[in-house]
């Protein structure tokens, strides 16, 4: 594949194409999670080919730019600003047309959103404001965010395609808000299975904790949308 970086909105955007593009991924990371993008890279062309785009963006203040909606902080690392629209906006307004002006590509090839932890939370937020993403890819995704499952039951995602992943222990955790992550994640699958709008559900368990292969879950995530958009 071939690797571009560049800063598109103000943000350093990783990009990495394929030699002919099917679908576009998208995916949020924090600086420290480019070290992991290669693995991540391989185990998709590996299980779904590379006839795809991967772009990558920077972000800086994770727990503020992806939040969908301001909280107050349930571990150490700063307050939840609620900043995801602003994020959503830099995607569909700046970052998708830039790409498929730059590769020329036509309306018709299918995104995929997708991200680890609260990237993942995001990514399934946008799904809710937005019909842009045939598939949302979400990754031991921080649907212990508070308000979050009432969210859920109570509006309609705009996909068709969710795949969902856990760590097998992650809801073993004494944050007794975190600790409500397996049974949040479990009701959404059931939501979406239910959901005549989802044709397409997924909800993977994966050996260990949070922190454990975030670059595999996050590229399981996107292989198995990839092959159902």
């Amino acid at each position: 594949m071939v690797k571009t970086e560049e800063v598109i909105g103000g943000k350093n955007c990783i990009i990495c194409s394929g030699s002919s593009i099917e679908a576009v991924l998208i995916q949020p990371i924090a600086q420290e999670d480019e070290e992991w993008l290669e693995e991540e890279l391989s185990y998709i062309r590996k299980s779904a080919g590379d006839n795809f785009l991967l772009a990558a963006f920077v972000v800086k203040d994770w727990n503020g730019e992806l939040s969908p909606w301001k909280s107050v902080p349930v571990f150490k690392g700063g307050d939840f600003a609620g900043g995801a629209d602003e994020t959503l906006n830099f995607v569909v307004r700046e970052l998708l047309p830039h790409i498929y002006g730059k590769f020329g590509l036509s309306s018709d090839v299918k995104r995929i959103i997708g991200g680890y932890s609260l990237a993942g939370l995001f990514s399934l937020y946008c799904a809710y404001w937005t019909d842009h993403f045939a598939a949302v890819a979400a990754a031991s995704p921080s649907v212990w965010f508070p308000g979050w499952i009432d969210y859920v039951r109570e509006n309609r995602a705009l996909t068709r395609v969710v795949y969902l992943s856990l760590g097998e222990t992650e809801e073993l955790t004494k944050n007794q808000t975190m600790s409500k992550v397996g049974d949040n994640i479990r009701e959404m699958a059931d939501i979406y299975a239910h959901s005549a709008a989802i044709k397409a559900v997924k909800l993977e368990w994966n050996e260990g904790n949070h922190f454990t292969d975030p670059d595999i879950r996050t590229a399981k995530g996107f292989a198995w949308a990839l092959k159902n958009i």
